[in-house]
């Protein structure tokens, strides 16, 4: 045939040959999205059936399982498939993710686990398939992803998802093939949506990508791209078959490939350029605000926290005392975690029968998991008991460093007196009965505890304190770290914040026209902005000892009661918020209703436009303010001049994740917003830092996300000095997400500490056993020299191993004052993972 060719192009110099094309086909989805029994026999004939066809496989692990039940027949057929050399190249697996989450809106963590456990089940279905390229239909990235990817043995990865961009895209960039550098430099061969690969006109879902269009190619080929691709990862459950016979106005001659093969065998062979990506890349929406993703967010966050210090526990638990590692049980309560971060959870909460909707089951999933979390820590630290003078306290930290923290202890409701209790070196601290927010009983106190070990503290003796002040018309709270006014005639807002610390330094901008803890949202059906301000409010004196103070602000926005309660401490810096909404009925927040017209291909939707949303404000006197912010595994300095967007094709990157950190100008004085729920954030040059409360109106898909009983979430504010990384902001948000758990016991046993870290700024990340200790480790805050680890106990060797478990170095262990030592050097955000063979016991 190429001969045949070749003389025509001699003998009629005319004929010009078009430029091959290539296209991605394939399915995504699963049992819990969309994947009906038939689908599997489905793809097995149509591949019979289209020898030229090849299809690219996102579909939930957990698929196969069930197949394997109920359609057994199908299944061998499709494992036989696999195995098939004919047809075992046209098929290929791009995102083993056990969730197919999107990545950005959880912990780094998670989305190790998420390929970790994705991988192992279809290991079980489908031995010996080795995982080359990543791909996926949905806006399922985040910046981190190159090393995680590399790690787990990928070679590739694509950042195209052309025909579902109803949750975001990642901005165009780029030719053929782009060199895609993550936060600790790692880099991974990537095709990007390319700078010619425009949005599809009358579409909010598309890019010209999807079909492979003349228009698609010709822009590509224009841009100087030899061998452009397209891509369309079909719904499970479309019976259409080779996609491209579907699509209209397709461009000829376009190939079907694997991503595999395209970046083996037709892609060029060195990337066209590289690319220092940002977080702020991946430009990504949901119905930020809405009370039903707000629940979502929180309910993962919760059980992301509990199930990697249930980890850390049990393992500390089992170098300890040789007891035993339950495995099975992780397995579960991670398949129940990863199961609630899918992505259509975020995007379809309200989708399935009634009962049985997305939501419903994150609820279920997340109590799950919390239910084995709760009950191996519980194993742990024993337990509870009533206290009683002459007993102890129990603590154990979750991280390989020394803290001091507050710690809460729950007591019983009828006990109702401040303690002092003991530490092993004598030293003596106040403890103090408090009232939480949900009226049960804790004992509180600041204690230093020992790295990545238990601590124990004895209760002495009696003490009372108490040291509140406050004036008619205005409440001032004042500890070592600050003086706080609040104004109750104007909903509590807090009139001045000083910083003692800092040269008695005020920290809120007094002429903003925001107040500092503002409630403000626009409520369409009033037609106009409501603050808290505008309706006096109660405040109450809830707390008030030697450890901490908190008071209650009552007040309403509009007719709906809320109440705030802010916690300050006597030697810690930061602030604690808690906010509760008791909502009569369901009021429509937002700049507008779209309830009577709504069309999808809209671009422009309500949803979109935090401005008018109900924000939390906190207007700082700082000067050229810029901001930081959190992502899996990295910190982004922002590029936005303003988070605010109204249309689907200007989205910007408004996520906080765990914090965001506004600083001045010359990174001297900065204030960082702690959250407990991924959500997003606003800030501009003419607006000050504000955290999304609530959104209540028509979004995705036209549903109607209402309002239904309570509003709770929790914030914090840490005011600093230095940079983020210098003021250790991201350590002191680990430690907010990772309360020491402590627990009242009668007898007490030696301190002990497991690993210690030379470096304060790394993060123990995870530990398990996978026959040896495996301990996984985050360089956050920058430091790259070598540093050391020591273990305080007897072992054979230490490896560093890659997350598929490939050995990359067997580290030399060094012997400082009588204990195990190794040197450590990480890049900063780089993941390093140790595996600690033989390791035998703790010397007490």
């Amino acid at each position: 045939m190429k001969i045949r060719w070749l003389l025509l192009i001699v003998l009629f110099p005319q004929i010009v040959l078009a430029q091959q094309a290539y296209f991605v086909d394939g399915y995504h989805g699963g049992i819990y999205g969309h994947y009906p029994r038939w689908q599997t026999h489905f793809m097995v004939e149509k591949l019979k059936a289209h020898p030229d066809w090849k299809i690219n496989l996102e579909i939930e692990p957990e698929t196969w399982d069930s197949v394997k039940v109920y359609d057994p027949e199908a299944y061998v057929e499709f494992q036989q498939a696999m195995k098939n050399p004919e047809l075992s190249e046209r098929i290929d697996i791009v995102n083993p993710a056990y969730g197919q989450a999107y990545l950005y809106n959880i912990s780094g963590e998670s989305i190790i686990r998420q390929f970790d456990l994705g991988i192992r089940r279809l290991n079980e279905h489908f031995p010996g398939f080795s995982y080359t390229t990543y791909s996926s239909e949905e806006p399922c990235f985040t910046s981190a992803l190159p090393q995680i990817l590399k790690s787990f043995g990928f070679k590739n990865a694509v950042l195209k998802n052309p025909n579902t961009c109803w949750g975001g895209y990642v901005q165009n960039y780029g030719g053929e093939l782009v060199g895609w550098e993550g936060p600790d430099k790692t880099m991974i061969n990537t095709v990007t949506r390319y700078e010619s690969e425009a949005f599809e006109k009358n579409s909010t879902w598309q890019t010209t990508a999807w079909g492979n269009s003349d228009t698609y190619v010709k822009a590509a080929l224009a841009q100087g791209i030899e061998h452009p691709v397209g891509m369309c990862l079909q719904d499970a459950g479309w019976k259409g078959g080779p996609w491209l016979g579907i699509a209209k106005s397709t461009y000829r001659p376009s190939q079907y490939v694997t991503w595999t093969d395209y970046f083996e065998d037709y892609a060029v062979k060195q990337p066209t350029s590289q690319w220092d990506f940002s977080q702020e890349d991946i430009k990504v929406s949901l119905v930020w605000g809405a009370q039903v993703l707000q629940r979502i967010a929180q309910q993962v966050r919760t059980s992301e926290n509990k199930i990697t210090m249930a980890e850390k526990a049990s393992a500390f638990s089992k170098a300890t005392h040789q007891t035993t590692w339950p495995q099975s049980r992780f397995d579960e309560a991670w398949r129940t975690i990863l199961l609630s971060q899918h992505h259509d959870c975020w995007i379809v909460p309200y989708n399935g029968r009634k009962g049985d909707t997305w939501a419903d089951k994150v609820v279920d999933w997340t109590h799950s998991t919390n239910a084995i979390s709760d009950s191996v820590t519980q194993q742990v630290l024993g337990a509870a008991q009533d206290i009683a003078y002459g007993e102890y306290i129990k603590i154990f930290n979750t991280q390989a460093v020394d803290r001091e923290d507050v710690i809460r202890v729950n007591i019983q409701p009828d006990w109702n007196k401040n303690v002092l209790l003991t530490a092993d070196d004598g030293q003596k601290t106040p403890a103090q009965v408090i009232t939480a927010a949900d009226g049960s009983k804790q004992l509180v106190f600041v204690g230093k505890v020992k790295p990545f070990g238990m601590t124990y503290f004895k209760v002495e003796k009696l003490k009372q304190e108490s040291g509140e002040h406050f004036s008619n018309n205005e409440s001032i709270i004042e500890t070592a770290f600050y003086k706080l006014t609040l104004d109750p005639t104007k909903g509590g807002v807090i009139t001045s914040l000083v910083d003692k610390k800092n040269g008695n330094k005020e920290l809120v901008d007094l002429q903003s026209q925001r107040a500092f803890n503002e409630l403000r949202g626009h409520f369409y059906e009033q037609n106009k902005l409501i603050s808290s301000k505008d309706h006096p409010a109660e405040i109450e004196v809830v707390n008030d000892g030697p450890v901490l103070t908190t008071i209650a602000v009552k007040g309403h926005i509009d007719k709906h009661p809320f109440t705030q309660w802010i916690t300050l401490y006597q030697s810690d810096g930061r602030i604690d918020f808690e906010l509760d909404i008791d909502w009569q009925g369901s009021p429509g927040i937002g700049k507008y209703s779209q309830m009577e017209e709504y069309e999808a291909k809209d671009p422009k939707k309500a949803f979109y436009n935090d401005e008018y949303k109900l924000l939390v404000h906190f207007p700082l006197a700082f000067d050229h303010q810029k901001i930081y912010k959190n992502a899996p595994f990295d910190v982004t300095e922002s590029r936005l001049q303003s988070t605010f967007f109204d249309r689907w094709d200007s989205i910007k990157n408004n996520v906080i994740l765990n914090w965001v950190d506004v600083m001045d100008g010359d990174d001297n004085q900065g204030v960082a917003l702690f959250t407990d729920h991924t959500t997003s954030y606003a800030h501009a040059d003419d607006h000050p830092l504000a955290l999304n409360v609530q959104y209540s109106g028509r979004g995705l898909w036209g549903r109607n996300y209402s309002l239904e009983g309570h509003t709770h979430m929790k914030y914090a504010i840490v005011p600093h000095q230095q940079k983020w990384d210098k003021a250790g902001i991201w350590m002191q948000s680990v430690a907010w997400n990772e309360s020491l758990p402590a627990q009242i016991i009668s007898k007490k046993a030696n301190d002990q500490s497991l690993i210690n870290f030379e470096n304060q700024g790394w993060e123990l990340i995870s530990v398990q056993y996978d026959q040896d200790l495996l301990v996984r480790v985050f360089n956050a805050e920058g430091n790259e020299e070598p540093q050391n680890i020591t273990l305080n106990g007897d072992f054979d060797e230490i490896k560093l191993v890659a997350l598929n478990g490939e050995v990359l170095e067997t580290l030399p262990i060094k012997d400082v004052k009588g204990q195990k030592t190794v040197s450590l050097s990480i890049p900063h955000f780089g993941i390093r993972t140790l595996k600690i063979k033989g390791f035998k016991s703790v010397k007490r």
